[in-house]
């Protein structure tokens, strides 16, 4: 279950039993009549449970990055903070946007729920805005024709699931102006057509081999992981509509097995 409906539920149940004990029950009671247990403690959470859930609903929400899809923007083990209203100010559990702000841009790092699941929250980076053309091609992106420079930094070896000793290429790269950090894996195919899925504006897309092409529709963006060659992103599932937006990540606040990425921003 979601956990803002579970949060959802406990305040409509928590502010319930409030407003009954206080308005309807303690009227009724003894002056000298001791406090029921669940009224005392519905009172005591409510408050607690109201400041959690506006806070997560609308301003900052905390996720732990599972996977290394994000490699090396992102590390397995990192608690990030996700700002609620960057991209407009939205209705909790449904995501109806309220108030319009600021739209994705081209390199924002994004947290959304997975269109094949919504339950689930993703988290990759905004390379094609509505209306763009992005085609990778070669394991290099371009948007709209124009190749987004990649320049090679050197090795990045890292070991995944506590196992698996993983080789890659580490770059920077440009994505219109704004410049981080990807890796790519030189064994790893660029695509794996097998794994491409049939997803909502699938005739928007041509795929070719090991080269693909999408124009995003209006109201959607398309998305890619920074660890290029161990991400299942846009390239597989198709584009993010806006609903699905849940905010911008913009730091990290703890990781327990590398205490130095604390307060790191995320670029």
């Amino acid at each position: 279950m979601d956990f803002a409906l579970i949060m959802f539920v406990l305040l409509l149940v928590t502010g319930g039993v409030w407003l009954l004990d206080h308005f309807v029950l303690r009227p009724k009671r003894a002056a000298d009549a001791k406090e029921p247990w669940w009224a005392e403690y519905s009172e005591s959470f409510f408050p607690v449970i109201l400041a959690v859930f506006l806070l997560r609903s609308f301003l900052v929400e905390p996720f732990k990055i599972p996977s290394g899809s994000m490699i090396p923007t992102l590390q397995v083990g990192d608690f990030i903070l996700v700002n609620k209203f960057t991209y407009g100010i939205r209705l909790p559990i449904v995501s109806r946007k309220l108030v319009e702000m600021n739209s994705p841009e081209r390199g924002d790092v994004m947290v959304f729920h997975y269109p094949e699941n919504p339950s689930v929250d993703y988290i990759k980076r905004v390379v094609g805005l509505p209306g763009d053309k992005v085609s990778y091609r070669n394991k290099q992106v371009y948007v709209n024709g124009i190749l987004q420079e990649q320049r090679h930094l050197g090795e990045y070896n890292y070991v995944e699931g506590g196992l698996r000793f993983v080789h890659t290429e580490h770059y920077s790269e440009n994505l219109g102006g704004l410049g981080h950090e990807m890796l790519i894996n030189p064994e790893a195919s660029g695509i794996h057509l097998s794994a491409v899925a049939e997803f909502p504006h699938r005739e928007a897309c041509s795929y070719n081999g090991e080269e693909m092409s999408c124009t995003v529709p209006a109201g959607h963006y398309y998305m890619l992981g920074d660890n290029r060659d161990n991400s299942r992103d846009s390239r597989y599932w198709g584009f993010v509509p806006d609903n699905m937006i849940v905010g911008k990540a913009f730091m990290i606040w703890m990781n327990f097995g590398d205490l130095k990425r604390i307060g790191l921003s995320i670029n």
